[in-house]
């Protein structure tokens, strides 16, 4: 990629750690991203593949040192006619299914090298094709979502995942009850409020993300139908917690309200960081994210930054 396109030099320092064995990671380029505020690393790895331990992960996305919400590592394609294979981390080192601002994020970075406007890649949840339309504005196919009580999945049974019995708060006034739950790549659990902002997210949040009923854990969201083509969101994110966007939420609420009857099949979605316009289409029941993408700097990873991953 052109050095004229991306800023140079990141602000952030790194920390001091001596005596450790140098991490492959180490003198990597990477490409610091950002889908709405939903912040994204981009580590291209196809031309020397190399594993990413969840210790490196959390080592590099620690703050003081290169915080990100979402890390997208590209390795090379495993099915003909896709760009890359795409093994996507959260910031506590797990390892997601999905992260649609990610996927944005790397096919606007693909588009800019191959200056292709049609881009597919290959995730663990399958393939994702991507479509660049205005600039720096990207709309990806994120497939078509799942309902059932095991593929979601859930601990138990449920018939009717539109609404599920789990709350927060004391039984005969719950503070949050009976959530939508969805998987649309990843889970979700969406709970119904009248504004979003008027509920502790960050302290019920990881509560939910570890309840039993979700043995895979779960993204959770507030979901405030503002007209009946808008939404507002806020989640908590598996494994990376509070964010400013999550783009398979934008679908996961643009669905489950459809589902509900609350909206149609074209929605806007608005998130802490911005808009998303998401559409669940009728002919083949995918879910398209169309939204912005921002690129913020590139460098190389600081091997002072990776040897926290040794000391751990």
């Amino acid at each position: 990629m052109p050095d004229s396109q991306i800023p140079p030099a990141s602000p952030y320092k790194s920390l001091k750690f001596d005596g450790f064995p140098m991490s492959a990671l180490a003198h990597r380029h990477f490409v610091k991203m950002n889908g709405l505020g939903n912040e994204i690393l981009v580590l291209d790895l196809r031309a020397d593949p190399v594993p990413v331990k969840a210790a490196e992960v959390r080592a590099i996305a620690r703050p003081g040192a290169l915080p990100f919400d979402q890390m997208m590592a590209l390795y090379p394609p495993r099915t003909a006619g896709t760009e890359a294979f795409v093994r996507i981390y959260n910031s506590d080192g797990s390892e997601a299914d999905a992260c649609g601002n990610g996927m944005r994020c790397i096919a606007a970075l693909a588009a800019r090298a191959t200056g292709k406007k049609s881009l597919s890649f290959e995730t663990i949840a399958g393939l994702v094709s991507c479509q660049i339309g205005a600039p720096d504005t990207v709309t990806v196919d994120l497939g078509a979502p799942r309902f059932r009580w095991n593929e979601i999945p859930l601990a138990e049974e449920f018939q009717d995942t539109r609404a599920i019995a789990l709350q927060i708060g004391p039984i005969d006034q719950p503070v949050l009850h009976s959530p939508s739950v969805v998987n649309v790549g990843n889970p979700h659990a969406l709970f119904w409020v009248d504004d979003v902002d008027a509920y502790d997210l960050a302290r019920f949040g990881p509560l939910l993300e570890n309840h039993p009923i979700f043995p895979e854990r779960a993204n959770i969201s507030l979901v405030e139908v503002h007209k009946p083509d808008h939404l507002v969101v806020r989640t908590w994110e598996r494994g990376a917690g509070l964010t400013r966007a999550c783009g398979s939420a934008a679908c996961a609420a643009a669905v489950a309200a459809a589902r509900l009857k609350r909206i149609g099949r074209k929605v806007r979605v608005t998130l802490p960081g911005g808009d998303l316009q998401i559409e669940w289409r009728a002919s083949d029941d995918h879910m398209l994210m169309t939204g912005p993408v921002e690129t913020e700097f590139e460098g190389r990873l600081d091997p002072e930054i990776l040897a926290a991953a040794d000391a751990a």
